[in-house]
């Protein structure tokens, strides 16, 4: 899976001498956290809901109602914008786009061809699009746990045993941590009942539980 998969392509974007108070009304419009800053078809920067909170009335304090709202509209989104953009092409691998957003600590990378903002993608973005289909949330069926269960041909004696019962898998993971002594199968059946799998399986010699959903 790349970044091209996932990707939002209707991008939203504001220019940097757009006021805090209209960033504000177009990041609660789309019901968004951070937006692409934009000028002359060129990215210049992100900007944040937290980072217009932070101009907010408690940072002003000092000022009265009047002129709260007359900085809060004269006050330009380049005034709290981040200038150092993350950014990552439409061909780069999940894998590499989840590492760079961590390594900076963002919830926000900008998909740029050559110098085109093509795309945005998010945390939310690999959570519903990726995450979520993995651990098969809101996805019908059992998951099934085989303990110690991580070498290939353990894994191709599980699956042969699934197949023999004719019922599809839905898909399947590794949990491998060494640290916590960890080293799972996880396998999602595309059926309700999988007691009769559970024990065909346990005649391996393996532990199977049914995992809680």
């Amino acid at each position: 899976m790349i970044v091209a998969d996932i990707m939002t392509t209707n991008v939203v974007s504001i220019s940097s001498n757009t006021s805090l108070a209209e960033a504000r009304r177009i990041l609660d419009a789309h019901r968004l956290r951070r937006l692409p800053v934009i000028d002359r078809g060129k990215l210049v920067g992100v900007v944040s809901k937290d980072a217009l909170d932070r101009m907010g009335p408690s940072q002003l304090t000092t000022f009265s109602v009047h002129e709260l709202g007359y900085l809060v509209n004269k006050i330009t989104v380049k005034e709290v914008m981040r200038r150092e953009v993350v950014t990552v092409t439409p061909d780069a691998t999940i894998e590499k786009a989840v590492a760079l957003a961590q390594s900076n600590r963002v919830g926000i990378l900008v998909v740029l061809e050559g110098d085109k903002v093509v795309g945005v993608t998010t945390t939310n973005d690999f959570f519903y699009k990726v995450v979520n289909p993995i651990l098969g949330i809101n996805v019908p069926g059992t998951r099934i746990v085989i303990r110690n269960c991580n070498k290939g041909l353990d894994i191709e004696k599980v699956i042969a045993v699934i197949n023999n019962l004719k019922i599809r898998i839905a898909n399947l993971f590794l949990i491998d941590i060494p640290e916590v002594d960890k080293h799972d199968l996880v396998v999602h059946l595309d059926i309700e009942d999988c007691s009769k799998c559970i024990e065909e399986i346990r005649k391996l010699g393996y532990l199977v539980e049914e995992r809680q959903r």
